[in-house]
Protein backbone atom coordinates (compact mmCIF):
# COMPACT_ATOMS: atom_id res chain seq x y z
CA UNK A 1 0.00 0.00 0.00
CA UNK A 2 1.13 3.51 -0.77
CA UNK A 3 1.76 5.74 2.21
CA UNK A 4 -0.81 8.58 2.27
CA UNK A 5 0.61 11.99 1.54
CA UNK A 6 0.50 14.30 4.54
CA UNK A 7 -0.85 17.82 4.39
CA UNK A 8 2.66 19.23 4.88
CA UNK A 9 4.04 17.12 2.01
CA UNK A 10 1.11 18.11 -0.20
CA UNK A 11 1.68 21.81 0.45
CA UNK A 12 5.41 21.37 -0.20
CA UNK A 13 4.77 19.60 -3.51
CA UNK A 14 2.30 22.27 -4.61
CA UNK A 15 4.81 24.98 -3.71
CA UNK A 16 7.53 23.23 -5.71
CA UNK A 17 5.24 22.82 -8.73
CA UNK A 18 4.24 26.48 -8.48
CA UNK A 19 7.89 27.57 -8.31
CA UNK A 20 8.74 25.50 -11.41
CA UNK A 21 5.77 26.92 -13.32
CA UNK A 22 6.77 30.47 -12.36
CA UNK A 23 10.35 29.83 -13.49
CA UNK A 24 9.11 28.55 -16.86
CA UNK A 25 6.84 31.59 -17.18
CA UNK A 26 9.69 33.93 -16.28
CA UNK A 27 11.98 32.62 -19.01
CA UNK A 28 9.08 32.14 -21.48
CA UNK A 29 10.02 28.49 -21.94
CA UNK A 30 8.15 27.82 -25.19
CA UNK A 31 9.38 31.01 -26.85
CA UNK A 32 12.95 30.32 -25.71
CA UNK A 33 12.75 26.79 -27.11
CA UNK A 34 11.54 28.02 -30.52
CA UNK A 35 14.29 30.67 -30.65
CA UNK A 36 17.00 28.11 -29.83
CA UNK A 37 15.53 25.67 -32.37
CA UNK A 38 16.32 28.11 -35.18
CA UNK A 39 19.90 28.38 -33.91
CA UNK A 40 20.30 24.60 -33.75
CA UNK A 41 18.89 24.14 -37.26
CA UNK A 42 21.30 26.79 -38.59
CA UNK A 43 24.18 25.02 -36.82
CA UNK A 44 23.24 21.70 -38.42
CA UNK A 45 22.89 23.36 -41.80
CA UNK A 46 26.33 24.98 -41.55
CA UNK A 47 28.37 21.89 -40.71
CA UNK A 48 28.35 18.34 -42.12
CA UNK A 49 30.08 16.88 -39.04
CA UNK A 50 27.96 17.28 -35.93
CA UNK A 51 29.04 16.44 -32.40
CA UNK A 52 26.20 15.63 -30.02
CA UNK A 53 28.12 17.37 -27.23
CA UNK A 54 28.53 20.52 -29.33
CA UNK A 55 24.83 20.43 -30.15
CA UNK A 56 23.92 20.23 -26.47
CA UNK A 57 26.31 23.06 -25.59
CA UNK A 58 24.76 25.26 -28.29
CA UNK A 59 21.23 24.38 -27.22
CA UNK A 60 21.74 25.11 -23.54
CA UNK A 61 23.97 28.13 -24.17
CA UNK A 62 21.37 29.69 -26.45
CA UNK A 63 18.52 28.66 -24.18
CA UNK A 64 20.08 30.25 -21.10
CA UNK A 65 20.84 33.51 -22.94
CA UNK A 66 17.31 33.67 -24.37
CA UNK A 67 15.75 32.81 -21.03
CA UNK A 68 17.81 35.52 -19.32
CA UNK A 69 16.68 38.09 -21.90
CA UNK A 70 13.04 37.12 -21.34
CA UNK A 71 13.47 37.37 -17.57
CA UNK A 72 15.02 40.84 -17.88
CA UNK A 73 12.15 41.81 -20.16
CA UNK A 74 9.64 40.91 -17.45
CA UNK A 75 11.64 42.72 -14.78
CA UNK A 76 11.66 45.92 -16.83
CA UNK A 77 8.00 45.64 -17.86
CA UNK A 78 6.59 44.34 -14.56
CA UNK A 79 4.40 47.40 -13.94
CA UNK A 80 3.02 47.29 -17.48
CA UNK A 81 2.49 43.52 -17.45
CA UNK A 82 0.11 43.94 -14.53
CA UNK A 83 -2.10 46.18 -16.71
CA UNK A 84 -2.62 43.56 -19.43
CA UNK A 85 -4.87 40.53 -19.17
CA UNK A 86 -2.47 38.31 -21.14
CA UNK A 87 0.52 39.11 -18.91
CA UNK A 88 -1.01 39.89 -15.50
CA UNK A 89 -0.41 36.29 -14.41
CA UNK A 90 3.34 36.46 -14.95
CA UNK A 91 5.23 35.74 -11.70
CA UNK A 92 6.71 39.22 -11.10
CA UNK A 93 3.63 41.15 -12.23
CA UNK A 94 1.41 38.96 -10.04
CA UNK A 95 3.70 39.37 -7.03
CA UNK A 96 4.62 35.67 -6.75
CA UNK A 97 8.30 36.35 -7.45
CA UNK A 98 10.46 39.22 -6.23
CA UNK A 99 12.50 41.37 -8.57
CA UNK A 100 15.70 40.36 -6.74
CA UNK A 101 14.96 36.67 -7.31
CA UNK A 102 14.26 37.27 -10.98
CA UNK A 103 17.48 39.30 -11.31
CA UNK A 104 19.45 36.49 -9.69
CA UNK A 105 17.99 33.99 -12.14
CA UNK A 106 18.62 36.26 -15.13
CA UNK A 107 22.18 36.99 -14.03
CA UNK A 108 23.04 33.34 -13.47
CA UNK A 109 21.49 32.24 -16.78
CA UNK A 110 23.19 35.00 -18.78
CA UNK A 111 26.64 34.21 -17.35
CA UNK A 112 26.20 30.49 -17.88
CA UNK A 113 24.78 30.94 -21.37
CA UNK A 114 27.51 33.31 -22.57
CA UNK A 115 30.16 31.03 -21.05
CA UNK A 116 28.78 28.00 -22.90
CA UNK A 117 28.70 29.90 -26.20
CA UNK A 118 32.30 31.00 -25.59
CA UNK A 119 33.32 27.32 -25.74
CA UNK A 120 32.79 27.56 -29.51
CA UNK A 121 34.61 30.83 -30.20
CA UNK A 122 34.69 34.47 -29.01
CA UNK A 123 32.47 35.65 -31.90
CA UNK A 124 29.61 33.35 -30.93
CA UNK A 125 29.65 34.48 -27.29
CA UNK A 126 29.91 38.13 -28.39
CA UNK A 127 26.84 37.76 -30.62
CA UNK A 128 24.96 36.11 -27.75
CA UNK A 129 25.80 39.07 -25.51
CA UNK A 130 24.70 41.55 -28.22
CA UNK A 131 21.39 39.70 -28.60
CA UNK A 132 20.82 39.78 -24.84
CA UNK A 133 21.66 43.48 -24.44
CA UNK A 134 19.82 44.75 -27.51
CA UNK A 135 16.65 42.80 -26.72
CA UNK A 136 16.53 43.63 -23.02
CA UNK A 137 17.83 47.19 -22.86
CA UNK A 138 17.09 48.68 -26.29
CA UNK A 139 14.05 46.93 -27.76
CA UNK A 140 12.16 46.48 -24.49
CA UNK A 141 12.07 50.15 -23.35
CA UNK A 142 11.59 51.34 -26.96
CA UNK A 143 8.27 49.48 -27.25
CA UNK A 144 6.48 52.24 -25.34
CA UNK A 145 8.05 55.07 -27.34
CA UNK A 146 8.21 54.21 -31.02
CA UNK A 147 6.77 51.85 -33.63
CA UNK A 148 10.36 51.53 -34.83
CA UNK A 149 10.81 49.17 -31.89
CA UNK A 150 9.53 46.29 -34.04
CA UNK A 151 12.42 46.76 -36.50
CA UNK A 152 14.89 47.13 -33.63
CA UNK A 153 13.58 43.96 -31.99
CA UNK A 154 13.84 42.06 -35.27
CA UNK A 155 17.63 42.43 -35.08
CA UNK A 156 18.23 40.38 -31.88
CA UNK A 157 15.33 38.20 -32.99
CA UNK A 158 17.29 37.16 -36.08
CA UNK A 159 20.69 36.76 -34.42
CA UNK A 160 20.11 33.12 -33.30
CA UNK A 161 20.65 31.79 -36.84
CA UNK A 162 23.93 33.71 -37.13
CA UNK A 163 24.95 32.37 -33.72
CA UNK A 164 24.21 28.84 -34.94
CA UNK A 165 26.38 29.32 -38.04
CA UNK A 166 29.28 30.99 -36.21
CA UNK A 167 29.24 28.21 -33.61
CA UNK A 168 29.79 25.77 -36.49
CA UNK A 169 32.30 27.64 -38.68
CA UNK A 170 33.63 30.47 -36.52
CA UNK A 171 32.71 33.30 -38.90
CA UNK A 172 29.75 35.19 -40.37
CA UNK A 173 29.61 33.69 -43.86
CA UNK A 174 27.16 33.97 -46.74
CA UNK A 175 24.85 31.32 -45.24
CA UNK A 176 24.64 33.27 -41.97
CA UNK A 177 23.71 36.45 -43.86
CA UNK A 178 21.05 34.66 -45.93
CA UNK A 179 19.43 33.02 -42.91
CA UNK A 180 19.60 36.28 -40.95
CA UNK A 181 17.76 38.08 -43.76
CA UNK A 182 15.02 35.46 -43.85
CA UNK A 183 14.50 35.42 -40.08
CA UNK A 184 14.65 39.23 -39.90
CA UNK A 185 11.94 39.72 -42.56
CA UNK A 186 9.75 36.93 -41.19
CA UNK A 187 9.35 38.67 -37.85
CA UNK A 188 7.35 41.69 -39.02
CA UNK A 189 4.17 39.86 -40.06
CA UNK A 190 4.67 37.50 -37.12
CA UNK A 191 4.86 40.31 -34.58
CA UNK A 192 2.16 42.51 -36.08
CA UNK A 193 -0.33 39.63 -36.19
CA UNK A 194 0.23 39.13 -32.45
CA UNK A 195 0.02 42.87 -31.82
CA UNK A 196 -3.26 42.98 -33.76
CA UNK A 197 -4.83 40.28 -31.59
CA UNK A 198 -3.48 41.81 -28.36
CA UNK A 199 -4.13 45.42 -29.42
CA UNK A 200 -6.44 46.29 -26.52
CA UNK A 201 -4.02 44.89 -23.98
CA UNK A 202 -1.02 46.64 -25.48
CA UNK A 203 -2.79 49.98 -25.61
CA UNK A 204 -3.88 49.62 -21.98
CA UNK A 205 -0.21 49.38 -21.05
CA UNK A 206 0.86 52.19 -23.37
CA UNK A 207 2.77 50.11 -25.92
CA UNK A 208 3.15 51.52 -29.44
CA UNK A 209 3.44 48.52 -31.75
CA UNK A 210 1.13 48.53 -34.77
CA UNK A 211 2.48 50.26 -37.91
CA UNK A 212 0.91 53.14 -39.79
CA UNK A 213 0.33 56.76 -38.82
CA UNK A 214 -2.66 55.99 -36.62
CA UNK A 215 -1.35 52.83 -34.96
CA UNK A 216 -4.83 51.33 -35.29
CA UNK A 217 -6.09 47.97 -36.55
CA UNK A 218 -6.53 48.97 -40.17
CA UNK A 219 -5.39 47.86 -43.64
CA UNK A 220 -1.94 49.40 -43.16
CA UNK A 221 -1.04 46.55 -40.80
CA UNK A 222 -1.83 43.93 -43.42
CA UNK A 223 -0.20 45.97 -46.19
CA UNK A 224 3.11 46.35 -44.38
CA UNK A 225 3.01 42.70 -43.29
CA UNK A 226 2.55 41.80 -46.95
CA UNK A 227 5.48 43.97 -48.08
CA UNK A 228 7.92 42.29 -45.68
CA UNK A 229 6.49 38.86 -46.49
CA UNK A 230 6.97 39.46 -50.23
CA UNK A 231 10.63 40.23 -49.61
CA UNK A 232 10.99 36.68 -48.29
CA UNK A 233 10.55 35.39 -51.85
CA UNK A 234 13.85 36.74 -53.26
CA UNK A 235 15.62 36.10 -49.95
CA UNK A 236 14.59 32.44 -50.20
CA UNK A 237 16.90 32.17 -53.21
CA UNK A 238 20.00 33.35 -51.37
CA UNK A 239 20.97 29.99 -49.78
CA UNK A 240 20.86 28.49 -53.30
CA UNK A 241 22.79 31.40 -54.83
CA UNK A 242 25.45 31.00 -52.13
CA UNK A 243 25.65 27.25 -52.81
CA UNK A 244 24.28 26.00 -49.48
CA UNK A 245 21.14 24.28 -50.84
CA UNK A 246 19.77 23.07 -54.17
CA UNK A 247 17.47 25.00 -56.47
CA UNK A 248 14.67 22.59 -55.55
CA UNK A 249 14.96 23.55 -51.85
CA UNK A 250 14.90 27.24 -52.80
CA UNK A 251 11.74 26.70 -54.86
CA UNK A 252 10.07 24.91 -51.93
CA UNK A 253 11.08 27.80 -49.65
CA UNK A 254 9.58 30.25 -52.15
CA UNK A 255 6.33 28.27 -52.17
CA UNK A 256 6.20 28.46 -48.37
CA UNK A 257 6.88 32.21 -48.56
CA UNK A 258 4.04 32.62 -51.07
CA UNK A 259 1.72 30.88 -48.61
CA UNK A 260 2.92 33.26 -45.89
CA UNK A 261 2.27 36.19 -48.22
CA UNK A 262 -1.25 34.89 -48.82
CA UNK A 263 -1.95 35.02 -45.08
CA UNK A 264 -0.61 38.59 -44.95
CA UNK A 265 -2.79 39.48 -47.95
CA UNK A 266 -5.85 38.16 -46.11
CA UNK A 267 -5.11 40.45 -43.18
CA UNK A 268 -4.80 43.39 -45.61
CA UNK A 269 -8.01 42.44 -47.41
CA UNK A 270 -10.27 41.51 -44.49
CA UNK A 271 -8.74 43.42 -41.53
CA UNK A 272 -10.19 40.85 -39.14
CA UNK A 273 -9.08 39.05 -36.00
CA UNK A 274 -9.65 35.76 -37.84
CA UNK A 275 -7.18 36.74 -40.57
CA UNK A 276 -4.66 37.96 -37.98
CA UNK A 277 -4.94 34.67 -36.08
CA UNK A 278 -4.34 32.66 -39.27
CA UNK A 279 -1.31 34.80 -40.05
CA UNK A 280 0.01 34.31 -36.52
CA UNK A 281 -0.26 30.52 -36.75
CA UNK A 282 1.32 30.60 -40.21
CA UNK A 283 4.25 32.52 -38.74
CA UNK A 284 4.75 29.81 -36.12
CA UNK A 285 5.07 27.25 -38.91
CA UNK A 286 6.98 29.23 -41.54
CA UNK A 287 10.48 29.57 -40.03
CA UNK A 288 11.05 26.04 -38.66
CA UNK A 289 9.54 24.61 -41.86
CA UNK A 290 11.87 26.58 -44.16
CA UNK A 291 14.95 25.79 -42.07
CA UNK A 292 14.00 22.10 -41.99
CA UNK A 293 13.61 22.07 -45.79
CA UNK A 294 17.07 23.60 -46.16
CA UNK A 295 18.56 21.15 -43.66
CA UNK A 296 17.05 18.05 -45.28
CA UNK A 297 18.16 19.22 -48.70
CA UNK A 298 21.68 19.95 -47.46
CA UNK A 299 21.96 16.45 -46.01
CA UNK A 300 20.75 14.90 -49.27
CA UNK A 301 23.20 17.02 -51.26
CA UNK A 302 25.98 16.05 -48.87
Amino acid sequence: MKRPVSIVESVSLNAENSAIKDFLLLIKFRLSFVVVLSSVLAFLLATPAVSSIALLVLFFGGFFVTGAANALNQIIERDYDSLMVRTAGRPIAAGRMSVSTALLIAGFMSLLGISLLALFNPLTSFLGMIALISYSFIYTPLKRKSRFAVAVGAFPGALPVIIGVTAAVGEINSLAIALFGIQFLWQFAHFWSIAWLADRDYKAAGFVLLPGKTGEKDSSVGFQSLVYSLLLIPFSLLPWIFGSVSLFAAIVAIAIAVWYCHRSWDLYKFCSDRAARKLMFASFVYLPLVLTVFLLDSNIMG
